[in-house]
């Protein structure tokens, strides 16, 4: 029996609750046809992200997830081939910054 306060259980039963996304190619055309959906462009400070999308830092593109993303979660852009981690920023919001 496991402790009550285990933190490996509450590992596993956080990323069971994460939401699914199905996605649609949003006819981003600089990384190969098969990768089209994990990717569209940014529309500026008017444009929201879902929680399934991160912007990368480097490029100012959007990259997206069939998962909800949550701090931690690293993610790769093809388009300028950095490798990101998402952090929580100011306002409690998830930022990418790069990793080394």
């Amino acid at each position: 029996m496991t402790p009550p306060g285990d933190p490996l259980l509450a590992a596993e039963s956080s990323e069971a609750e994460r939401r699914r996304f199905v996605l649609d190619d949003r006819g981003f055309d600089e990384v190969p046809k098969k990768y089209r959906r994990f990717y569209r462009r940014w529309d500026g400070p008017a444009d929201a992200l879902a929680p399934n999308e991160a912007l990368c830092p480097v490029c100012k593109v959007v990259v997206r997830s069939t998962r909800e993303l949550r701090a931690g979660d690293r993610l790769y852009c093809m388009a300028c081939m950095s490798r990101l981690e998402l952090v929580t920023g100011e306002g409690g919001r998830l930022e990418a910054r790069v990793v080394y």
